[in-house]
């Protein structure tokens, strides 16, 4: 099993669309764990950590969203994976 950490910038409607409660509930189904928030400027950043698969299948989550939002743009780093996370949290 390959781990993966990526740190993600999700621009758009993504804000007020319950981006990051559906982006929980998301990571909670694919078993990784990590953080979500907003950002001043309207955007969504968070960093995922897990098994490569279900990152990726996040990842691919992230690029649609819930119904509500419009997702312009993903921005996805790769990072050395830590190991660091309990769950998958929202922060404020």
């Amino acid at each position: 099993m390959t781990e993966r950490r990526v740190h993600i910038r999700v621009s758009g409607l993504v804000q007020g669309v319950y981006y990051r409660l559906t982006m929980q509930k998301t990571a909670s189904i694919h078993g990784v764990n990590g953080w979500v928030r907003n950002l001043e400027d309207g955007d969504v950043e968070a960093v995922i950590e897990g098994e490569s698969d279900n990152v990726g299948r996040v990842i691919e989550w992230c690029r649609q969203g819930p119904d509500e939002a419009r997702v312009d743009d993903v921005k996805i780093d790769d990072q050395e994976p830590e190991g660091g996370f309990s769950s998958f949290d929202i922060r404020d």
